[in-house]
């Protein structure tokens, strides 16, 4: 019987300090977190950004930052070789499984590592490659699409949704190599559940700030139900490079006095104004899961998703813990249909909240442990672990 794994090499492009670190990169580390605990050695190999260190630990996890958006994948592949040759950065991680995070593009830790390497993806990025232009976008999704599969093929995968693991097999990648380990939420601040609600109707967007977001269809929303529904605002909390289009958007849709764009804020106001919302909007492209509609559900306020975003119809289950809807149209009328049902936003609110407590960075751990373990033994895991 093979040992239990004692080390593990993550790879990700962003770290959760990294301005535009999001749900995923929360996700690797609260894993690497508990992994930590549990006696695992845990290494997060990451780009460096402005302000960055180039080595810290944090909260058990050692993260080591080299190179930028691009060179980072450059830089870990050779910090990879380099280790397993017994010299670099890596040389003292020794891992007995690799994470290679693959957020459009794998870091290809398969050539270092062989089987030992998992590969982990949110979802697929067919709807997101074009903001990268032309040229980028194709080479982007045949790596990802075509190129990538064919070399992972004997690979173990991770995904963190069953709609997205429908996407992998699609791609090309076997059904019974990919395990769903879902995501789990942090504990809400106490104080924050028991806070009053808004009086006033208040609707939340919690996101990074990127196109394929489209968080211009909840400034689109709120500019059409204004007249209906007075006194209603919009709360807009998170960051990105997409900032100043959108400020431009509702300044164009008069609605700049409704909206209140808060930016990167501390979890203790993120829950606040979780806390006062009456309706979480999530009107994604495309999501892998969704923890902002889990963190909306632990204050009870039930989201609104597109059904075409794939783990969207995972994280809600429609017409019980919130509302899958089709396009911008549907958006407007299901937003509107929660905020004038006092008794339906309840019921939704309630189950919604129920729910949430089904969910941990523990239990995600646990699963991701299993998995893990698995790869070590030469196994593959496949299903919702």
């Amino acid at each position: 019987m093979s040992a239990p794994v004692n080390s593990v090499l993550l790879l990700c492009w962003r770290d959760t300090g990294h301005p535009q670190g999001g749900g995923s990169e929360t996700y690797l580390q609260r894993i690497g977190t508990h992994l930590a605990q549990s006696g695992v050695r845990v290494t997060l190999r990451t780009a460096r950004y402005p302000g960055a260190a180039r080595r810290e630990v944090v909260d058990g996890v050692e993260i080591q930052r080299r190179g930028g958006p691009y060179s980072v994948y450059v830089r870990a592949g050779l910090a990879m070789v380099a280790g397993r040759l017994g010299v670099g950065p890596l040389r003292r991680a020794k891992p007995d499984v690799v994470v290679d995070t693959q957020n459009g593009l794998p870091f290809l830790a398969r050539l270092a590592y062989g089987r030992r390497a998992v590969v982990l993806v949110h979802h697929c990025h067919r709807e997101q490659w074009p903001v990268a232009g032309p040229v980028k976008s194709r080479i982007g999704w045949f790596v990802e699409s075509r190129l990538s599969p064919r070399l992972h093929r004997r690979n173990q995968y991770v995904t963190v949704s069953l709609p997205s693991a429908r996407d992998l097999t699609d791609l090309g990648v076997r059904a019974d190599h990919v395990a769903v380990v879902r995501n789990g939420v942090d504990d809400a601040p106490p104080a924050s559940l028991t806070a009053p609600r808004s009086v006033t109707p208040r609707v939340v967007v919690l996101s990074r700030l990127v196109p394929h977001k489209q968080i211009e269809d909840a400034l689109d929303a709120v500019a059409r139900l204004r007249d209906r529904i007075p006194g209603l605002r919009l709360d807009v909390v998170g960051g990105g490079w997409w900032a100043q289009p959108l400020f431009d958007h509702a300044e164009e849709l008069g609605i700049s006095d409704a909206v209140t764009f808060h930016g990167h804020v501390d979890d203790a106001t993120k829950h606040e104004l979780l806390q006062l919302s009456w309706v979480n909007l999530l009107p994604s492209r495309k999501e892998g899961w969704g923890l902002a509609v889990i963190e909306a559900a632990q204050h009870g306020v039930p989201t609104i998703g597109y059904r075409s975003s794939g783990g969207l119809s995972d994280s809600i289950v429609d017409g019980v813990t919130g509302v899958l809807v089709d396009d911008v149209d549907d958006l407007v009328d299901g937003l509107h249909r929660l905020l004038t049902d006092h008794v339906l936003r309840e019921q939704l609110g309630v189950k919604a909240q129920v729910r949430s407590a089904d969910f941990s960075w523990e239990q995600s751990a646990d699963a991701m442990a299993a998995v893990l373990d698995a790869v070590q033994t030469g196994r593959r895991v496949s299903g919702l672990v």
